[in-house]
C-alpha cells in the first residue's frame, strides 16, 4: 500500500485547501449554543423541542438519498453550495421567528442542509485521497483533519455566539451566522472535487436509482455497516440536540452555555486527530471506547451535577465521533464511487427515519419524568451501538475494499524509479472510461496496459468498474424492456 509520504501529504493538503475553508466557514453557525435558551424564550418545552427536532427529521429522509444520487451524477461541490444556501435561510427565518410554528418552520429548511450534506463531504475526502494516492490508507488520516477543521469552527462559534448573545441578544446569533456561512459556497466553489464517481459509463437515472438502492438493500455487508452508522449517528445526534436540556433542568446560567457547546463540538476535532493513531481492530482498544462512552450515558441518569453533567456528554460525544469515523469509513469501503455518496446519504436517511420516533418518545419521557430517565434511553442506544460495532468489525476483518487502487509492494519499487513517461494510479483512475470506451491514443494505452500488469490494485479497480457498468447496462435493458412491454 503507498505510505504517507511528505509529498502525499503535500498535495493532499493544496487540494483539500479550498474545501477546509468552506467547511470551516459553514461551521460558523453563532446561534447553536444558545438554540435551547432561545426556544425556551419563544415558548418550547421538553415535549415542543422533540416534535421539532422530529419536524426536521421527517425532513431529511425525503431529501437525503435524491440528494446523494445527485451528487453522484452531478457534482458533490454544487451540493455542498445548496446546502450552504438552506442553512443561510434557515438562519435568518428562525432570527425572526417569534413563536414554534415559525421556529419549526426554520428547522425544517435546516434539514434540507443536513440532508445535502449527509456523506457528501466524507464522499469527497475519500474519492480525493483515492485520486491522489491509488490507496485508502490516508481516508481516516484526512477526513480527521477535516473533522477536525469543522470542530475548530464550531468550537469558535461556540464560544462567539455565547459572548455575542449575553452583549446583544440571542436573536442577533442567528443574523450574524448568515453572512459568514455564505462566504463558505466561494470555498466550495474554488474546490477541484474528484472525478472518480465519473469513471464509469453514464447511465439513465432509473438505473442508477436502482443499483443505488439495490445495494442498499441486498448486500448484507452494506446492510450491516449502514446500520452500525446510523445507529452511532442517532446516538450523536440525540446527545447534540438534547444535552443542553439537561443544563436547562439544572438553572444552569446563560455564560455556561458557550463553554459546555464548545466543549462538546471540540470532540468532533480530538476524535479527529485521534483516529489516525487509533486501531480500532484492537478488541482492547474496541471494549476500552465502548465501555466509557456506556459509563458516560449512565452518569447522566443520575447525577444533578453540572461539572459531572458536562464532563460525561463530552465524553460520550468523543467515543461516538470516534467510532462514527470509523463507520464511515467501512461503509465506503463496502460501496464503489459511482453510488458511494448516494449509499452514504441512505445511511443518513435511516438515522433520520430512526431519530424520528426515538425524538418523540425522548421529549415525552425527559416531560413526564425528568431528564435524569431520559438517560436511560442514550444508555440502552449504546449498547446497540456497541454491539453493532464488535459485530461489524469482526464481519469485515480480512475483507478488501470495493474499490482501491492499491499498489502491491512489487508496485511501490517500481515506483521509486518510475520514468516520466509512465502512468501513475490517480492518472490510470482518471483514464478508466476513456480506456473502456476504446478512445485512448496506442501509445496512452499501452502505458496504461503496462501499468496494469504491475499493479494489482488497479487491475482490481478496472475489473469492478467493467462489473458496474454491466450491471447499469443490465439494468437499463430490463428497464426498456420494460417500458416496451408497457407500450405494447
Amino acid at each position: 500500500m503507498i505510505t504517507s509520504t511528505a509529498p502525499a501529504a503535500r498535495t493532499l493538503a493544496r487540494r483539500l485547501l479550498p474545501l477546509h475553508i468552506g467547511v470551516a466557514l459553514q461551521g460558523l453557525i453563532l446561534w447553536v449554543p444558545i438554540e435551547k435558551l432561545f426556544m425556551t424564550d419563544i415558548g418550547f418545552d421538553a415535549a415542543s423541542v422533540g416534535a421539532m427536532a422530529a419536524a426536521y427529521a421527517a425532513v431529511v429522509p425525503l431529501l437525503e438519498v435524491p440528494s446523494g444520487i445527485l451528487a453522484d451524477r452531478w457534482s458533490r461541490s454544487w451540493i455542498m453550495i445548496l446546502g450552504c444556501v438552506a442553512l443561510v435561510i434557515s438562519s435568518f427565518i428562525g432570527g425572526l421567528s417569534q413563536n414554534v410554528i415559525m421556529y419549526v418552520i426554520a428547522a425544517m429548511i435546516l434539514g434540507v442542509y443536513f440532508a445535502f450534506s449527509s456523506g457528501t463531504v466524507d464522499s469527497i475526502v475519500y474519492d480525493t485521497v483515492l485520486e491522489e494516492t491509488g490507496s485508502n490508507e490516508l481516508y481516516e488520516k484526512w477526513i480527521g483533519r477535516t473533522r477536525a477543521v469543522e470542530s475548530a469552527a464550531f468550537v469558535f462559534s461556540a464560544l462567539v455566539g455565547g459572548v455575542l448573545a449575553q452583549y446583544t441578544s440571542a436573536r442577533f446569533t442567528y443574523f450574524a451566522t448568515v453572512p459568514l456561512v455564505a462566504l463558505a459556497i466561494i470555498g466550495f466553489l474554488r474546490f477541484n472535487e474528484p472525478r472518480l464517481h465519473k469513471a464509469a459509463e453514464r447511465v439513465n437515472l432509473r438505473s442508477h436509482v436502482a443499483l443505488t438502492f439495490r445495494t442498499m438493500i441486498t448486500s448484507r455487508a452494506v446492510l450491516r455497516v449502514m446500520f452500525l452508522v446510523a445507529a452511532a449517528g442517532l446516538l450523536a445526534q440525540a446527545v447534540f440536540e438534547f444535552g443542553p436540556l439537561w443544563l436547562v433542568a439544572e438553572a444552569a446560567p446563560a455564560a455556561l452555555y458557550g463553554p459546555y457547546w464548545a466543549a462538546l463540538v471540540s470532540t468532533f476535532g480530538v476524535a479527529g486527530l485521534l483516529i489516525g493513531k487509533l486501531n480500532l481492530e484492537r478488541r482492547l482498544l474496541v471494549a476500552v471506547l465502548i465501555i466509557l462512552s456506556l459509563a458516560a450515558a449512565l452518569l447522566l441518569t443520575w447525577t444533578s451535577s453540572l461539572a459531572v453533567l458536562v464532563a460525561a456528554q463530552v465524553v460520550l460525544g468523543l467515543g461516538l465521533a470516534i467510532i462514527g469515523i470509523h463507520a464511515g469509513r467501512l461503509l465506503h469501503d463496502a460501496v464503489p464511487s459511482a453510488i458511494r455518496a448516494g449509499v452514504s446519504s441512505g445511511a443518513g436517511t435511516l438515522t433520520s427515519v430512526l431519530f424520528l420516533p426515538f425524538s418523540l418518545v425522548f421529549g415525552w419521557v425527559a416531560r413526564e419524568n425528568g431528564m435524569n430517565w431520559s438517560g436511560f434511553m442514550l444508555t440502552g442506544a449504546v449498547v446497540i451501538v456497541g454491539m453493532l460495532l464488535v459485530i461489524s468489525i469482526r464481519a469485515g476483518r480480512g475483507l478488501a475494499p470495493a474499490e482501491v487502487a492499491a499498489p502491491t509492494a512489487k508496485q511501490e519499487a517500481l515506483e521509486v524509479t518510475q520514468s516520466a513517461n509512465e502512468l501513475a494510479c490517480k492518472q490510470l483512475v482518471e483514464l478508466v472510461a476513456d480506456y473502456l470506451d476504446d478512445v485512448l491514443p496506442p501509445q496512452v494505452r499501452a502505458r496504461f496496459e503496462e501499468h496494469l500488469a504491475g499493479c494489482d490494485g488497479c487491475t482490481t479497480y478496472l475489473t469492478q468498474t467493467r462489473q458496474i457498468i454491466a450491471e447499469l447496462r443490465e439494468l437499463s435493458a430490463q428497464t426498456q424492456g420494460g417500458s416496451g412491454a408497457r407500450l405494447r
